[in-house]
């Protein structure tokens, strides 16, 4: 028997699939398939659309259907390779931190470039606003209006109350949202409002290191009482961009992409030609200069200079 599934759990080599039907089966990958692709850690991901076997009693995965986008990045214990996080999303939460544990501009920009890569809006939360004290609440209103400037939508919250549950509920309502963030940002805090009872798992932050504890351990798609999914990520301390090329990385900063026309050369790479428009840009201050920082860090240590995947 042959049908399509929805991959909502990945746990190692089995997955949690939902059917048509309504249930949820467990199944495991078809031989060859574990070496079709060879360029990613993961060939099935959470949000793929799969074709599933089932021969009593078990459940094989013989297909993944096209992939309408995907969140991918480097992984960090096999460098030359790449980690699909997720597919098929319709928008991406950034979990944001002040502190408690503190999330780096160059961490959400980096997450910023896959979702701008890939075509899948991206919005930021900034959370744990009650614990901040007022050089925070400053530093926290600063970093919004950087990203609210360049057309990413920002919000403010402190997920251990339930005051902005119905501002997030109608926001995730009927579509397939990643939650992206460091261990400790509230992704687990934010799933838990939103899904009354679930009660997952939230982690204490590292005293010595000031970073937030794993709590998830693998990627999970988890359906919303509104309609829609959440998919919740283990936290993720690193971002490594991938597949993105030298010459195209500007194009995926909205700020950069804006002046880059203007420059005097149009292979300009925006590090040090002369009658470079971003750079003037950077300058005179209509380009926030955290944001071309992160672009530098990208275009030196990240940037690829052709496709690999």
């Amino acid at each position: 028997m042959e049908e399509e599934g929805l991959v909502l759990k990945a746990l190692g080599q089995a997955y949690n699939v939902l059917l048509p039907s309504g249930e949820v089966v467990t199944a495991s990958l078809k031989g060859q398939m574990r070496q079709k692709n060879v360029s990613t850690t993961n060939p099935v991901v959470v949000g793929d659309k799969v074709v599933i076997h089932h021969f009593p009693p078990d459940y094989t995965i013989s297909e993944v259907k096209q992939r309408r986008n995907y969140i991918i990045r480097v992984s960090k214990k096999l460098s030359k390779q790449f980690q699909i996080i997720a597919a098929n999303i319709d928008q991406v939460f950034i979990l944001v931190t002040i502190s408690h544990p503190k999330t780096h501009n160059t961490f959400v920009d980096r997450i910023l470039t896959t979702a701008e890569a890939y075509h899948i809006k991206a919005q930021l939360i900034f959370n744990k606003v009650d614990l901040y004290d007022k050089d925070e609440l400053a530093e926290m209103e600063e970093r919004m209006e950087v990203y609210d400037t360049i057309g990413y939508d920002c919000m403010s919250v402190s997920l251990l109350d339930n005051k902005s549950a119905p501002a997030l509920e109608k926001l995730c309502k009927g579509k397939v949202t990643l939650l992206c963030g460091m261990s400790g940002t509230g992704k687990s805090t934010f799933i838990n409002q939103l899904i009354p009872g679930t009660n997952r798992k939230t982690g204490l932050i590292s005293t010595a290191h000031k970073k937030g504890i794993h709590m998830t351990t693998f990627s999970e798609m988890i359906p919303l009482p509104v309609g829609g999914f959440i998919i919740d990520t283990p936290g993720i301390q690193e971002f490594g961009i991938a597949d993105i090329t030298k010459y195209e990385l500007s194009q995926y900063f909205r700020d950069l992409n804006h002046f880059r026309a203007n420059c005097k050369f149009n292979s300009c790479m925006h590090i040090n030609e002369p009658g470079c428009a971003v750079i003037k840009a950077v300058e005179e201050g209509e380009i926030a200069l955290s944001r071309y920082e992160s672009y530098l860090s990208m275009f030196h240590n990240e940037a690829s200079e052709e496709k690999k995947y």
